[in-house]
């Protein structure tokens, strides 16, 4: 064969180009991005409607409905539309069809949406558009919390400060807290003292838009300066708004102090975070698109500590339900798997070959097979996960074929007295086409995979392309660096020599005879069952059927179990329960829970109540909550990543 001349003639050719994978591939291997599955590319734009006080009745005929429709029309590619309407929200997610161009379909949403706000009820705003993808998951979670720190400035540390600064970490999505209270000057106004007054609530709305305006003053020159002028339209203390007036009759002026209250408060809770049982703010961060989990949060922890210096040292931050943890472990307890399957793989060459020199052979070209097929799939954008790994390792025993054949095949030629460079030419020429033809059926078994559409095409494909990318270079291999090798490593066999004295060939010497023996046996034994083979066959294929039969106890389910030192509890009350009763109700819970599990199986426990309060984590939310009467409870496993505390 051609390409075994070439590697024998230019055997440094291809020692180099060994010698450049194994270079390269750890350069490709640290930029790979690393995660627990494949990117699943299902692209889907969401639209968050707000029409504060509208019931979900009205909001879902009125506003998401036609909507819906709108949509239908001028969108391209939609594979489905899922949509929940609460009160005053609205959320429509748009699901494209798989590798439809997201930037297109945001386009066309966006100007669908603000075509229809004429057809909605007066005074609707235009929605908030987000793009994501189901890759777009919560891998961190902060907690935050402090002594003598109310909710109200937990809540504007982690909106303003803290937020603001983790998402200038690569890859990660960090949307506004849940919990705590969202700081908003209050103007509570007193019933009695309105109606006593003759004033109506529209009349004290009124006069704070009048009043409370954003007017631009230009600027004035004056002798040989320019000055900028300064409007007193807008107020800058919370407490000028009370000398604020509302309205004139005869010669009195009614203040708004007169028939109000004015406070520098908090709007209306409708999100509550505890962290066992003490009030906090949670901050989530999120893994946009191909990043890499590992990556997001190494650098996230990294950020931690210097944005500890600019917040208060009263602060704590506790990572919370860190998912690199469990990353890092399967993958870590796949790569375990695959070294201990090519150690043994070795193990039984050396056994059967008898030989250190051949071992070492086959010993290199498995790893470079799959250090290539590594390579191949960074530069498709595939990331490293447990599919493509245990690809990887599923291949492990089917790349030793193309080299051990090869080997095996030289071997024979040398023992038949043929000179090393002839007999590796004619032993790896010879099991050419055998090989080829061996490697494509393999391969081949493979190719339904990409036929699979959804979620399956996303997470399978990978794994095939591991195996068949694995597959081609270890038969590329045992064509040219194995035929190299072996001309390096190997020896003329003479006949007449003397006995080896290596400890391994007298090893396999023995082990030829044990193995011999046991053939013998098995070949006994399969004469004797076909002489009765009117009465095995029978009782051989009710055995298989009765296998068979066994497939109805064996479950299904798409992902098999695994156990990430967490669960989580969905708490629901009576619909319209107000969110401090749910806080009671899920208090209970949560001292039930605690009589049951020890405290020392308890790392902590996180309950997030309520709705959040801004649509982007609604958006991302895949809870199933609803209002005020849902809690979430989560009890995280016992997390890696130290506390940042500066007290």
């Amino acid at each position: 064969m051609w390409i075994v001349k070439v590697a024998l003639n230019r055997p440094y050719t291809f020692i180099v180009l060994a010698l450049l994978i194994l270079i390269l591939s750890p350069v490709v291997i640290l930029r790979t991005p690393t995660d627990i599955f494949p990117s699943i590319n299902i692209p889907v734009v969401a639209a968050a409607w707000t029409y504060t006080g509208l019931n979900p009745e009205e909001m879902e005929g009125r506003v998401t409905t036609v909507y819906e429709r709108a949509l239908t029309t001028t969108v391209d590619n939609i594979e489905h539309i899922e949509s929940t309407t609460v009160n005053g929200d609205a959320i429509v997610k748009i699901y494209l069809q798989p590798n439809a161009s997201i930037d297109r379909a945001n386009a066309q949403i966006t100007a669908i949406s603000q075509s229809i706000l004429k057809q909605l009820p007066p005074g609707s705003l235009p929605p908030l558009i987000i793009d994501y993808n189901a890759s777009t998951v919560p891998i961190l979670q902060l907690g935050l919390s402090g002594n003598g720190l109310t909710e109200p400035q937990l809540n504007d540390i982690a909106m303003n400060f803290l937020r603001t600064q983790l998402v200038t970490v690569p890859g990660a999505a960090v949307p506004f807290p849940y919990g705590g209270k969202t700081r908003q000057v209050m103007v509570n106004i007193n019933p009695n003292r309105l109606q006593a007054k003759g004033l109506s609530p529209s009349d004290v709305l009124t006069a704070l838009g009048k009043q409370q305006l954003i007017v631009p003053g230009g600027t004035a020159k004056i002798g040989q300066f320019e000055y900028d002028v300064e409007v007193n339209a807008d107020l800058k203390k919370v407490s000028e708004f009370n000398n604020l007036p509302v309205k004139r009759v005869g010669n009195t002026i009614i203040y708004l102090r007169d028939v109000a209250t004015v406070s520098d408060g908090f709007a209306p809770q409708t999100n509550i975070v505890r962290q066992d049982g003490k009030r906090g703010v949670l901050v989530t961060v999120y893994k946009a698109g191909d990043a890499s989990t590992l990556a997001v949060v190494k650098g996230v922890r990294q950020l931690l500590p210097r944005i500890a210096q600019t917040l208060p040292p009263e602060l704590r931050i506790q990572p919370l339900a860190d998912q690199s943890i469990f990353v890092r472990g399967a993958v870590n307890g796949v790569i375990r798997e695959a070294v201990i399957a090519a150690a043994l793989t070795g193990l039984m060459i050396l056994v059967f070959l008898g030989s250190w020199r051949s071992t070492v052979i086959i010993a290199v070209s498995i790893p470079l097979a799959i250090l290539t097929s590594v390579i191949v799939l960074s530069f498709l954008d595939q990331t490293i996960n447990t599919m493509t790994l245990g690809g990887l390792a599923l291949a492990v025993g089917i790349l030793v074929d193309d080299a051990t054949v090869t080997i095996e095949n030289i071997e024979r030629h040398l023992e038949e007295g043929a000179e090393l460079h002839d007999g590796i030419l004619e032993g790896a020429a010879q099991i050419a086409v055998p090989a080829l033809v061996s490697t494509l059926c393999i391969c081949i078994v493979f190719l339904p995979m990409f036929f699979l559409s959804g979620v399956a095409g996303y997470l399978f494909a990978p794994l095939g392309e591991a195996v068949i990318f694995a597959m081609i270079a270890s038969y590329i291999l045992s064509r040219t660096l194995v035929p190299t090798l072996a001309m390096y490593l190997l020896k003329a066999h003479s006949h007449g020599d003397a006995p080896s004295r290596n400890v391994f060939a007298r090893f396999q010497k023995g082990f030829e005879r044990l193995f011999e023996r046991i053939r013998s046996s098995y070949s006994s034994l399969l004469a004797q069952l076909v002489s009765v083979r009117l009465a095995f066959v029978p009782c051989f294929v009710i055995v298989c059927l009765l296998a068979w039969a066994l497939i109805p106890f064996l479950g299904q389910n798409f992902f098999p179990d695994t156990d990430s030192g967490q669960f989580i509890l969905h708490v629901r009350a009576k619909t319209g329960t107000r969110i401090e009763e749910t806080a009671r109700l899920v208090d209970l819970v949560e001292g039930s829970i605690r009589q049951t599990i020890p405290s020392a199986e308890t790392d902590n426990i996180l309950d997030n109540i309520g709705l959040p309060y801004s649509k982007i984590n609604y958006t991302y939310n895949r809870s199933g909550t609803t209002g005020a009467a849902d809690g979430m409870r989560r009890m995280p496993r016992v997390t890696e990543l130290p506390e940042v505390d500066q007290g």
